[in-house]
């Protein structure tokens, strides 16, 4: 809390100092035009790459939209925070590694890159090779996060209710409390063992992916040992040729489908860093489990039957499906109610259009920001969705945040024809 009110008081003084000088060459400045300054950017991204853990969290949720909403040099600063944390010094990394291997852990290892290769919210990445010849990502995490959770999500629920900007009606409680649970789920690396070896066993004959293979005797809670694969970032596919974007674009949407529909379990975490490419094999490199859930029993087929009423644009039937699964309260008011189809259709729009949707002119997200000021107005309204239905509408925003960087072309009717007949 002491960091982040330091933060806070830090970008008032820019905030501040910016505005005086503006003054003073006779300019009247806007408050969005005065925060929203390289200066306060790199203070930000700065101060939650130190941070960590759940506040980096939510720097790098910010990130990802960056490119909607802020100008392209504010987009690059944040977008660091999708990959780049201050690492551990040396010592602290030996105490870790020391703790969960024991004392003469280098006598395991040909070599041990001290220097990581990734460093994230909850742990950073090092290179190493074992003596037996294998050639592994060691990831390792940060001390003290796991008991610094709850005292994360406690400040930044405290610093959102202290912003004045909630809408009355919202339940922050529940949804803290689940991102309290979500973060405890990822800083377990046994669990994001087993759910990394589950992903790697279901997709092992596709020649798409790759996932690295899991090696359980450098495993701890702390400590995960996977394969290293080479791959490249998704802001270096940005560059590629259109084939090669519209591939990786096409082959994640479809395999989100294949999670909801066919595996019932999915990675929950679209964070672009999360996903690689291996130019050399033509294949999409997968990454960190650890948001990995499973779906209650029933959910895919509620959402077969939505996206069915929403290809055929039946708007009673929508409504319907969107009652069943929580997106809209029952005895919503028909105005309100109108409001959410109004906006359940904009976001079907390239679905109901069919064919290839090129993402490079879409307008979805400004046309459903737009949409959604009717909802912003009354504060009293905030429909809260089932927390699974949450964690899927996050793994659809960023994949559509995803094809836009890319600016791939994607043929929707294709990625949707195997999981049913949703036209017609």
């Amino acid at each position: 809390m002491a960091r982040l009110g330091g933060l806070a008081a830090g970008v008032a003084g820019n905030v501040a100092l910016g505005g005086g000088r503006a003054l003073m060459t006779g300019n009247r400045p806007q408050m969005r035009d005065l925060l929203l300054t390289p200066a306060n950017a790199a203070r930000i991204t700065d101060q939650l790459a130190q941070m960590r853990g759940a506040a980096m969290k939510v720097g790098q949720l910010l990130s990802m939209e960056a490119d909607e909403f802020l100008p392209p040099e504010l987009a690059d600063i944040l977008g660091h925070l999708r990959s780049n944390a201050h690492f551990m010094p040396p010592a602290q990394l030996k105490t870790v590694l020391s703790q969960n291997w024991g004392p003469d852990f280098l006598t395991r290892f040909k070599r041990f890159d001290v220097r990581p290769i990734a460093a994230a919210s909850i742990g950073q990445v090092h290179r190493a090779q074992t003596r037996d010849g294998r050639d592994l990502a060691i990831k390792v995490q940060y001390p003290g996060i796991r008991q610094s959770i709850d005292s994360d999500v406690r400040n930044v629920s405290a610093l959102m209710r202290m912003s004045g900007l909630l809408p009355k009606g919202l339940a922050l409680a529940p949804l803290m409390e689940e991102a309290r649970r979500q973060l405890h789920d990822e800083a377990d690396y046994t669990r994001e063992a087993e759910a990394l070896k589950g992903f790697a066993s279901r997709l092992e004959d596709d020649p798409d992916f790759v996932v690295p293979q899991v090696h359980h005797d450098l495993t701890t809670e702390a400590i995960l040992a996977m394969d290293f694969v080479n791959g490249v970032s998704v802001d270096d596919v940005a560059g590629m040729e259109q084939d090669v974007r519209d591939r990786f674009a096409t082959r994640l949407i479809a395999l989100m489908l294949r999670e909801l529909f066919a595996f019932e379990a999915m990675q929950s975490d679209p964070n672009f860093a999360n996903y690689r490419y291996d130019p050399a094999t033509d294949r999409v490199v997968l990454l960190d489990f650890g948001a990995t859930r499973d779906f209650p029993k029933g959910m895919a087929d509620q959402y077969r039957r939505l996206l069915a009423a929403g290809l055929a644009s039946d708007r009673a039937g929508t409504a319907d499906c969107m009652i069943e699964i929580g997106l809209m309260p029952a005895d919503l008011q028909a105005d309100r109610q109108g409001i959410l189809l109004d906006l359940f259709e904009i976001a079907m729009a390239p679905l109901v259009g069919g064919g290839v949707y090129d993402f490079a002119v879409s307008t979805l997200s400004r046309d459903l920001r737009e949409g959604g000021m009717a909802l912003a107005e009354d504060r009293d309204f905030v429909p809260i969705p089932p927390i699974d239905t949450l964690y899927l509408q996050r793994k659809i925003g960023g994949l559509y945040l995803l094809a836009v960087r890319l600016k791939a072309r994607v043929d929707l009717d294709a990625v949707l024809g195997p999981y049913g007949r949703f036209r017609g």
